[in-house]
């Protein structure tokens, strides 16, 4: 009899997704990730979650009527992770007409029919907030909802929710051959020790790696497909509402600059096609000028490529034509052949659909119960999202000592789950050490016992965006009271 009915390779959003969903059904799950949960392109997205705006522009009507109502589901099962938000597209006269947009916007909310998210609506940005950052030539600007979504955390809470049910997640595990017959034998470095492992059936998640994996360690067919390289770059904040700026770049495409982590902007996308190794995905000079540029054609306060704080890369994969949003889900099986699932694109939207239905093709192999993920949040989700102000007030209620920048940023990375890390703590100090103005030791220990943090960069760019503002002191003492853990603290360790 095989250790497990799913071996999943691949820790991304997708892999989490089908380990999460198949172990809800009653498989026995194993999934393996050779570095971090969501260390690729799955910590480099737009962080959207919304039906796609550009898509009514290619007719993809029911496509996007999907992904709003993907976009509902998240807010139910994920409030503290999804946020909704307003977005604005000023007018532009060189662009598309004023009209056309309306019309989308108009379309967009009869797809969003059951939503309880507000409607579009026209802005005369001269008399309202979100036109003080911009230049003075735009008059008028459309506003609609969508949301975003800490896509780093939706990553790792979703595999943490796996695990709840029974999947056991192995990070700093690569499969580096596998043999097929009636069932699959995975040969597995895991942190150092050779494993084997026995599976009836493989899923292979890994996204830009996804044909080399297939060709050098699966050993069959890789799917003809291409990469293609999206990049973002962080900057100082460039305005003061918290509304979505979706801009018409001179080239048709649309640029979104959002809030990021308080003090900061995010501007993207800019995408290309991608050769190489997805382990080293850099943005090029040509796209940080690209998205600066984008920028200073609407907003008051310059940037220049100086200003950029951090950039964000990743790689995620296509077939022929289709977007990078389409996502692939193929089965491979045969007489005597153990059965492959191969999954790959997709986007954040519509990555638990994507899950539900790569598991819902095994059910020719072995039974399993109904689909289930639509109506059972993530850990930490057990409130309503119209209720997530008052989580932070009643946070600050119990906990004094937190400031209201802090109780927010905890509740929005753990929902009703934060008192597993504040406790009975009376004061700062009983969180153990600080590292930085918000990270604390209690912190600390969680992410390595509950949530498989091993190195400070887990924590300071995955499990958190910390990174942007603590000071290199502070890191190198993260590093060192890690390195000092007790080892059996880290989850999943030997």
């Amino acid at each position: 009899m095989a250790d497990y009915d799913l071996a999943i390779i691949g820790g991304g959003l997708n892999g989490v997704s089908i380990a999460r969903d198949a172990a809800g059904r009653g498989l026995r799950v194993i999934l393996l990730e050779q570095g971090d949960l969501g260390a690729g392109a799955s910590s480099a997205s737009s962080r959207l979650i919304h039906g796609d705006l550009a898509g009514l522009e290619r007719r993809h009507f029911l496509r996007v009527r999907s992904a709003l109502a993907e976009r509902d589901v998240w807010l139910r099962i994920a409030p503290h992770l999804v946020r909704p938000m307003r977005f604005a597209i000023p007018a532009h006269s060189d662009e598309r007409p004023a009209w056309q947009l309306r019309s989308w916007l108009l379309l967009y909310d009869r797809l969003a029919s059951r939503s309880g998210l507000p409607a579009s609506a026209t802005v005369d940005v001269t008399h309202h907030p979100i036109g003080n950052a911009l230049k003075r030539p735009f008059g008028t600007a459309f506003e609609y909802s969508d949301c975003v979504v800490d896509d780093s955390r939706l990553v790792v809470l979703t595999a943490v929710d796996a695990a709840a049910r029974g999947a056991v997640i192995r990070t700093g595990a690569r499969c580096s051959r596998a043999e097929r017959g009636r069932e699959w034998r995975l040969v597995t470095i895991d942190r150092g020790y050779r494993q084997i492992v026995t599976a009836r059936a493989v899923a292979n998640a890994t996204g830009a790696w996804t044909s080399s994996v297939a060709e050098t360690v699966l050993r069959v067919p890789p799917p003809k497909l291409s990469a293609v390289q999206m990049d973002q770059i962080v900057v100082r904040r460039l305005f003061d509402s918290d509304n979505i700026y979706v801009f018409q770049n001179s080239d048709g495409r649309l640029i979104f600059a959002s809030p990021y982590e308080r003090d900061f902007t995010l501007i993207g996308t800019a995408s290309h096609a991608f050769k190489g190794d997805p382990a080293i995905v850099a943005m090029e000079a040509g796209d940080v000028a690209y998205l600066c540029d984008a920028a200073n054609r609407y907003f008051r306060e310059r940037i220049e490529t100086v200003d950029v704080v951090r950039t964000l890369s990743g790689a995620n994969m296509a077939q022929g034509a289709a977007s990078r949003r389409d996502v692939a889900v193929t089965l491979d099986h045969g007489r005597g052949k153990a059965p492959l699932l191969t999954v790959f694109g997709g986007d954040v939207t519509t990555s638990r659909l994507c899950a539900e239905r790569a598991v819902s093709k095994l059910t020719q192999f072995y039974p399993m119960s109904a689909r289930w993920t639509a109506k059972a949040p993530l850990p930490g989700g057990d409130f309503a999202w119209d209720r997530f102000d008052n989580e932070v007030d009643e946070v600050r209620e119990r906990w004094r000592f937190l400031g209201e920048d802090q109780a927010r940023r905890l509740v929005a990375a753990y929902g009703s789950n934060v008192k597993e890390i504040l406790g009975d703590a009376r004061e700062r100090s009983d969180l153990g050490p600080a590292f930085g103005p918000e990270l604390t030791g209690a912190e600390v220990r969680y992410l390595m016992q509950k949530e498989w943090a091993r190195f400070p960069d887990d924590i300071l760019w995955r499990r958190s965006k910390l990174g942007l503002t603590m000071p290199p002191s502070d890191r190198d003492a993260l590093a060192v009271f890690m390195a000092t853990a007790a080892p059996g603290l880290i989850c999943g360790a030997r």
